[in-house]
């Protein structure tokens, strides 16, 4: 890395090494510019990779896995005991990390991007400041990409120290299971370790504002992930705003209930998943004229271009799904722009949530696309009529495929079931390509799989289901 020059230049600059800036990065250099990557941490990789998506998923690998275990005597498999050894766990974890990192320094160094350790800072709309514990020094620039990323939501009573009210950082590296853990808000991120440490074995409570677990989706998605939950012991408080916290031994998190009743919820950990905002500040975006809304997301359009000619944005700090495959798109859409070739970001974006079972979707769904206007004709697949989701011991959930009725043209897919992740990705090349239901209907899927569902499915929305009994 190269820290304490006084002054140098370059083609393109991009500010955080996250998975659309480290993307952006690489993509520019094997276009032939000559690429400079900014990023304030140590290690490449962003939250994602270092304390979000991949970190999070290994410890989930692992909770299912001790859950499986011990719940599997209708199989023939009897365990007396288990132990949860939780440092080697984030051990392992953390292995995983430092060699998806590694990996990325690797790529970026075999593709001639140029890595340096610092905060950025616009001076103007051609130049950057670059501080660090070594110094300060400029960069002047052509073009730059902005890929800063977002953070946790702060919630006013409820002050992070690291111990007793943390982060999904933290979350991710306790070194023991917290005996009474109270979880704010039940998004995805809530309800991935909340379901990771009920497991593991604790007393798990998830206070959320909202009267509905993941309301924006199929109704059926809510019902299906909270009758989970309560299988798992967790206790969901649904319509309660969390109002203090009062630290003792243990600590005490006060929530407020829809009848202005007062809760009161012991905890040893409080974990905050209460949203993100855009990590926006202190980058001197009025220097460079670029324009933020009112929440603090950098405008761009579909070439992800900001209010600042040659300067562009991409990923959480855009706003949108903050999703990790949404910003490795807008990173190559970016680098294209910027070398002269045609691109747009206008793709559809699959989204999963990796609880148990998992979410997964894409396109619009029933209601959605409803409002938009389309005549709208679905199917529904169970998975307790697939004969690989028994045996996988896996029924719950379902397949639900939403079309157009008069086009037959395929509008959105929500899959709820163990791996629904795994094939939402074909859901989403049919949406691309414009497919139609029959298109997929004809495609032979695999048997016993459960991507079959996908197909039959469809065949439910077609009215020629084989193994489920078609709607009349």
């Amino acid at each position: 890395m190269v820290v304490g020059s006084v002054s140098r230049g370059c083609q393109v600059v991009v500010i955080g090494a996250g998975p659309g800036g480290y993307v952006a990065a690489i993509r520019l250099a094997q276009l032939g510019k000559d690429v400079i990557l900014v990023e304030k941490e140590a290690r490449l990789g962003g939250v994602c990779l270092n304390v979000g998506c991949i970190p999070s998923k290994a410890l989930i690998h692992v909770a299912d896995l001790a859950h499986e275990v011990l719940g599997a005597e209708d199989m023939g498999l009897t365990v007396s005991s288990l132990a949860i050894d939780l440092p080697k766990m984030v051990e392992w974890k953390d292995g995983i990390v430092d060699r998806l990192t590694s990996g990325v320094a690797f790529l970026c160094e075999k593709n001639g991007v140029e890595v340096v350790q610092g905060a950025a800072e616009f001076v103007s709309d051609r130049s950057l400041t670059v501080s660090s514990e070594d110094g300060r020094f400029e960069i002047e620039f052509e073009q730059a990409v902005i890929a800063t990323g977002s953070r946790p939501m702060a919630l006013e009573g409820f002050e992070h120290d690291g111990e007793r009210i943390i982060g999904s950082t933290e979350a991710l590296s306790l070194q023991a299971v917290p005996e009474k853990l109270v979880i704010i808000g039940a998004g995805y991120i809530g309800l991935e370790l909340g379901s990771v440490y009920a497991k593991l074995g604790s007393q798990v409570s998830i206070v959320e504002f909202l009267p509905k677990v993941a309301p924006d989706l199929d109704p059926e998605v809510g019902k299906a992930l909270t009758r989970q939950l309560k299988k798992l012991g967790v206790k969901l408080h649904l319509s309660h705003r969390a109002e203090s916290f009062e630290a003792g031994d243990p600590s005490v998190v006060v929530a407020r209930g829809p009848k202005d009743d007062e809760l009161r919820l012991e905890a040893d950990v409080v974990l905050m998943t209460v949203g993100r905002v855009p990590n926006s500040e202190g980058l001197g975006l009025e220097a460079a004229g670029i324009q933020i809304d009112d929440k603090g997301f950098i405008t761009v359009d579909d070439r992800m271009r900001t209010s600042a000619p040659g300067i562009y944005a991409i990923g959480d700090v855009t706003g949108g799904a903050l999703l990790a495959h949404k910003a490795y798109q807008e990173a190559k859409v970016a680098a294209e722009v910027i070398a002269g070739e045609p691109a747009a970001f206008d793709n559809v974006v699959p989204a999963v949530i990796y609880t148990d079972p998992e979410v997964a979707w894409v396109g619009l769904g029933e209601e959605e696309a409803k409002e938009q206007g389309f005549n709208v004709v679905t199917g529904t697949f169970p998975f307790k009529a697939s004969g690989r989701a028994m045996s996988l011991d896996a029924t719950d959930g379902f397949v639900k495929a939403v079309a157009d009725a008069d086009t037959k043209q395929l509008l959105g897919v929500v899959a709820v079931g163990r791996g629904v992740s795994e094939f939402i990705g074909e859901a989403t090349l049919a949406l691309e390509m414009g497919a139609f239901l029959e298109d997929v209907a004809l495609t032979i899927h695999p048997h016993p799989t459960m991507s079959e569902a996908f197909q039959e499915a469809v065949e439910a929305a077609l009215g020629r289901a084989v193994h489920m009994v078609n709607k009349s």
